[in-house]
């Protein structure tokens, strides 16, 4: 089997045959959540759920202060996870924007003097990530967004109120437009949501589609406008196979929380384990898929702890495992029970989902493999071939394997890492 070479992540030509490569190489990305319902913390649905009418929600618009949203730092985090693109909410469903609108009032630049978005995109560039902008086809502070099943006004006499989505639609490229001419290359544009009551007509999906890759050729829209996107996005769920469209591979990207809340929560304590979300990152790789990991900061913009020690741990294991995902992708060997593969060119990355006793049996690699070692920390891993030769085990010796299996005999003892990895070096042609 042959693989073809990624492009660099952090190379940002558009100009190249395939500008969206960066986007496999890259594997591991960050979304970030903040608004005026961070100081609620109860969720980034709060309006919706609590059936807030817009003067009881403003009463987080006067009190909004991110004196600890720290850019930089959030890039350098991200980096040091193993990020490799970040993503920011520029405007979530209650319409309140981070970027500075000719548009609209209702934005952070109004409230505070700051433009979070120019923030985040100088940010993130500064430390060679790839930059993703969030958008909401929903908005409940606007007029002429129309009442529905999740608008907070639902049930009140708002719901008779003349409202005109074309008037909403021409906002909606209007902010688009914007985002997409003010703030030089944006890699990846990340469209939330299409649903029963409004989908593509609605959002006048395919002319907002043709507008945004007018407007940056080089860009990725995802898959939420309603009309099929360059990638597609499970949420809250591990696909556990390549996803396909027409019996054609696509681009997918997991979108996962720490927590199960996108927003700050405060008292939502359900955080996923930095083991857990590794294993889950090493499934995505090689099923052919990226995971974005969220983080909700807090009203003030900070991370709060356990967020900060979760994305630490998990930058201590791809600062040693890195290329086992970032510039990899699924292999075409099957890989032996409770392990992962991933393949990069002649690098064949074996994640061993539970540690066995001092033996691991890989069908079909041999006469493959010319090298082996755990990834860690570079020591070398002994291996024999199988020629598939019967005999009678005895209580010293385990029987022979298939022919055309490559043994590996492993430490007793489990490396100390979250997901112990083996690199094996092929031999010749994949």
């Amino acid at each position: 089997m042959s693989m073809r070479q990624e492009p660099s992540v952090t190379d940002a030509s558009t100009d190249s045959p395939d500008p969206t490569g960066w986007f496999e190489a890259a594997r591991f990305g960050l979304f970030v959540h903040f608004g005026l319902y961070s100081l609620a913390a109860r969720h980034e649905w709060v309006r919706s759920r609590e059936s807030m009418s817009q003067q009881a929600y403003d009463r987080y618009l006067h009190r909004f202060d991110p004196d600890l949203f720290d850019a930089p730092q959030l890039a350098r985090t991200a980096r040091e996870s193993g990020m490799r693109y970040a993503v920011l909410t520029a405007k979530h469903h209650d319409g309140f924007c981070l970027f500075d609108s000719a548009l609209s009032d209702y934005t952070s630049v109004r409230a505070t003097g700051r433009d979070l978005v120019r923030e985040f995109v100088d940010a993130m560039r500064a430390e060679g990530l790839r930059v993703g902008l969030y958008y909401s086809l929903l908005d409940w502070h606007h007029p002429d967004f129309t009442v529905d099943e999740h608008h907070p006004l639902r049930g009140t006499a708002a719901e008779q109120e003349p409202r005109d989505m074309a008037r909403y639609r021409a906002y909606m490229e209007g902010q688009i437009r914007e985002l997409l001419t003010a703030y030089g290359p944006i890699d990846l544009l990340f469209f939330d949501f299409t649903y029963p009551e409004k989908g593509p007509q609605e959002w006048g999906a395919g002319q907002l589609r043709s507008l945004v890759k007018e407007l940056q050729p080089g860009i990725l829209v995802n898959d939420r406008l309603g009309i099929p996107g360059d990638y597609v996005t499970p949420e809250q769920y591990q696909p556990d196979r390549p996803l396909e469209r027409g019996g054609e591979r696509v681009m997918w990207e997991a979108c996962h929380t720490l927590n199960g809340s996108w927003g700050y929560d405060r008292d939502n304590h359900d955080y996923k384990d930095p083991a857990l979300l590794v294993r889950m990152l090493v499934q995505s790789v090689a099923c052919g898929g990226n995971l974005i990991l969220n983080v909700g900061p807090t009203g003030r913009g900070a991370l709060d702890p356990r967020a900060r020690a979760t994305l630490g741990a998990i930058g201590e294991w791809t600062r040693l495992h890195a290329r086992s995902v970032q510039g990899a992708g699924p292999s075409a060997f099957e890989a032996p029970a409770n392990a992962l593969y991933t393949q990069a060119g002649r690098r064949l990355y074996l994640h061993l989902l539970a540690w066995p006793l001092r033996h691991l049996h890989l069908p079909g690699l041999a006469g493959r493999v010319r090298y082996a070692q755990l990834l860690h920390d570079g020591s070398e891993i002994r291996f024999q071939e199988m020629d598939g030769t019967r005999h009678e085990h005895n209580n010293l010796a385990p029987p022979n394997q298939p022919a055309g299996t490559l043994t590996l005999t492993l430490p007793i003892a489990r490396p100390d890492v979250l997901l112990p990895v083996i690199e094996l070096e092929l031999d010749g042609q994949e």
